[in-house]
C-alpha cells in the first residue's frame, strides 16, 4: 500500500487545510476522494450487473447473491485498478477488467455489457456529489445557519448604527444586520438541497441514442431507469454520451453563491472588528498570537482568512461554466478539470465550518456599538425631520434639512439646537415625533436608537422563520 506524508502533498487542501479540518476532511473523502471516486464507480458497475441479471430472468437468491457484488466496492484494492490503468490508459477499462476477477464466471459476460465509459462516470459523480451534500455540506450548512439564527435573536434589539458607503446612517439593531445573512443563507441552502436532490444518471450509450443497450434489450429506457433506482436518481431528460451539464452546474453555482454570502459576512465582521470601531471580535485564546512583532494585537484572522478562500476558490465558477460545452456528442476537455471539483467542495467546506466557529465565539461589545451609534450625535436623525418635514407638506424639506446639517457641520451646534430656532419646524417635528413614535423632541434626540424602524422586528420574524423551517 502506499504510504505518503501528508507535508509532500502539493495542494495545501491536503496538508494545511487537512490538520485544521481533519474530522470534516475525512467525511468529504468518503465520497470525493480518490478513493470514493473509484469506489463509487464499482457500485454503479455492479448496479448494472444486477440489472442485467434481473432482467436475465436467473433464478437465483438474489438477496444473498446481490450482498456478495456489493461488498466488491470495498474489498477491492485500489491500487490494483491503478496497476491495470498502467497497461490499459483508460480508467474505466481498468476498473472493468480488475471488476470481472471478482465476478462469478456466469455473469463475467455482463460486466459493463452496453455502458460506455461516461454511463458509469457521470452516475457515480451525481451519487457522489448528492451524497456529500445531503451527508456533510448541507448538515455544515444548517449548523451555521443555526448559529446566525441564535445570534440573530440574542441580538435584536441591539442597538447599532446602520452604515452605508461606510458612512454611518440610520440606527438599526445588530440583529438586524446579521438577520440580512440568515436570510440569504437560508435561501441558499433550500437552493442546495433542491439541486442536490436533481442531479441525474445515464445508461444510454456512446452517443447517448441507446444503440448498445437497444441490442440487449427490449425497452432500453426501462432498463436505464431499473439500473438508476438503485440509487434513486432519475435518468438525464437528453443525453448525448454526458448527463446534461446544466444539472451539475446549477448545483456547484448555488455552491458559489452561498460562498459568496459567507465571505460577505466575514467581510462584515472583519471591519467591525477595526481598532476605531471595535464592535465585535472573534474569540482570542492564551495560547494565541496575533502579531509575530506586536504583541498587543488581536487579528480579525478568520474572517480574513474565509475571504481568502473565496477569493481562491470562487473564481473556478469560470470553469464550471466551461464545462458546460463539449464538442458534438462528446469530448475529453473536462476530463481534467472536473477532477478538481473535490477540491472546489474542500475549500467551501473548510469556509463553513471556520465561519461556523466565528459565529459560535463572537464577542459582541454592545457598549461600543451604543458610542458608536452616538458618535455622530444628531445627525443621524436628519433624514426623520426631513421626512416628517415632507410628509407636512414641505416640498423643499430635504434641501433645507441638508442646509441645516451643513450649519451645523460648520458650527459648534447641534442639530436639535439649530431646529429649535426654528420655531415653525420645532412645531412641526414634535408633533410628527407624537404622532408617529409618540415620543416628544427630547426623548427623540437623546435615544436615537428609538428611531430604528422594523429592525427589531424584522430581526425576530426572520430568525424565528427559518428557525423553524430548519428545525423540520
Amino acid at each position: 500500500m502506499i504510504t505518503r506524508d501528508i507535508f509532500l502533498n502539493l495542494s495545501p487542501v491536503d496538508h494545511r487545510y487537512y490538520i485544521v479540518n481533519k474530522s470534516l476532511f475525512d467525511k468529504l473523502s468518503l465520497y470525493i476522494s480518490e478513493d470514493a471516486n473509484i469506489r463509487y464507480c464499482i457500485k454503479v458497475e455492479t448496479a448494472l450487473l444486477k440489472t442485467h441479471i434481473k432482467a436475465e430472468g436467473s433464478k437465483v437468491n438474489f438477496d444473498a447473491e446481490f450482498k456478495k457484488l456489493d461488498n466488491l466496492s470495498s474489498g477491492i484494492d485500489i491500487e490494483e485498478i491503478y496497476r491495470e490503468e498502467e497497461k490499459t490508459n483508460h480508467n474505466i477499462r481498468a476498473l472493468v477488467n480488475v471488476l470481472t476477477r471478482y465476478i462469478p464466471s456466469k455473469w463475467k459476460h455482463f460486466v459493463h455489457l452496453g455502458a460506455t465509459s461516461v454511463d458509469i462516470l457521470d452516475t457515480a459523480s451525481s451519487l457522489q456529489y448528492r451524497d456529500v451534500l445531503i451527508n456533510v455540506i448541507i448538515p455544515l450548512l444548517i449548523d451555521l445557519e443555526n448559529e446566525l439564527i441564535k445570534l440573530t435573536l440574542k441580538e435584536s434589539k441591539t442597538p447599532q448604527v446602520g452604515r452605508t458607503h461606510g458612512q454611518h446612517a440610520v440606527p438599526i439593531t445588530f440583529g438586524f444586520a446579521l438577520a440580512e445573512y440568515v436570510a440569504r443563507l437560508g435561501k441558499s441552502i433550500l437552493k442546495i438541497s433542491e439541486y442536490a436532490g436533481n442531479l441525474r444518471g445515464k445508461l444510454s450509450g456512446a452517443v447517448g441514442a441507446y444503440n448498445a443497450i437497444n441490442l440487449i434489450v427490449e425497452n432500453p429506457e426501462h432498463f436505464e431507469t431499473e439500473f438508476l433506482n438503485h440509487f434513486k436518481l432519475k435518468p438525464s431528460e437528453y443525453s448525448n454520451q454526458l448527463v446534461e451539464p446544466e444539472y451539475l452546474l446549477h448545483l456547484l453555482l448555488e455552491l458559489n453563491t452561498a460562498f459568496g454570502i459567507i465571505a460577505n459576512l466575514a467581510d462584515d465582521l472583519r471591519n467591525l472588528q477595526r481598532s476605531e470601531i471595535g464592535e465585535v471580535r472573534e474569540s482570542f485564546t492564551e495560547e494565541q498570537v496575533g502579531s509575530s512583532t506586536m504583541p498587543q494585537k488581536r487579528n480579525p484572522w478568520n474572517s480574513e482568512h474565509i475571504k481568502s478562500l473565496w477569493k481562491t476558490f470562487s473564481p473556478r465558477v469560470v470553469t464550471f461554466f466551461m464545462d458546460q460545452l463539449s464538442d458534438h456528442q462528446r469530448d475529453l476537455t473536462n476530463s481534467a478539470s472536473r477532477r478538481f471539483i473535490s477540491d472546489y467542495i474542500a475549500g467551501f467546506s473548510a469556509a463553513v465550518s471556520r465561519m461556523h466557529k466565528v459565529i459560535s465565539n463572537l464577542q459582541v461589545n454592545r457598549d461600543r456599538m451604543y458610542r458608536n451609534l452616538m458618535l455622530n450625535g444628531d445627525l443621524i436623525l436628519a433624514e426623520a425631520v426631513y421626512i416628517l418635514l415632507a410628509k407636512d407638506g414641505d416640498p423643499d424639506a430635504h434641501e433645507k434639512i441638508k442646509q441645516l446639517t451643513l450649519k451645523r457641520d460648520n458650527s459648534n451646534k447641534k442639530l436639535w439646537d439649530i431646529i429649535r430656532e426654528d420655531t415653525d419646524l420645532y412645531n412641526i417635528l414634535e408633533k410628527g415625533l407624537n404622532e408617529t413614535l409618540h415620543i416628544n423632541g427630547k426623548d427623540f434626540w437623546m435615544n436615537p436608537e428609538k428611531y430604528s424602524g422594523l429592525s427589531s422586528l424584522k430581526a425576530d420574524e426572520i430568525a424565528n422563520r427559518y428557525k423553524e423551517l430548519f428545525s423540520r
